[in-house]
């Protein structure tokens, strides 16, 4: 069964950065793609970020320079880098994996 822990939110002021991660186990990650996404207050879940098992990534527009996704497939541990952060990235991050959700990471940058 596979389950997702992710960790690493906080508070942060406007320009600032954090680095997310999620702790996948219940199987190997190593042929399959792994995601993150996030729901803003009021606004609908959006994906953010693919980390393909081929080694490719996909952004969301918004965060396009800003935001960096990587993987480690020996400790089956998918991250989100995010740096100069604004206050419309507020939201609560979920890594997905599989069609199986994690319990999500508030994020909440301050102006």
């Amino acid at each position: 069964q596979v389950q997702l822990v992710e960790s690493g939110g906080g508070l942060v002021q406007a320009g600032g950065s954090l680095r997310l991660a999620c702790a996948a186990s219940g199987r190997s990650f190593s042929d399959t793609n792994m995601a993150w996404y996030r729901q803003a207050p009021g606004k609908a879940r959006e994906l953010v970020a693919i980390s393909g098992y081929l080694g490719t990534t996909l952004y969301l527009n918004a965060v396009k320079s800003r935001f960096t996704v990587s993987r480690d497939n020996n400790t089956t541990t998918l991250y989100l880098q995010m740096n100069n952060l604004k206050p419309e990235d507020t939201a609560i991050y979920y890594c997905n994996v599989l069609e199986v959700w994690g319990q999500g990471t508030q994020v909440t940058v301050s102006s």
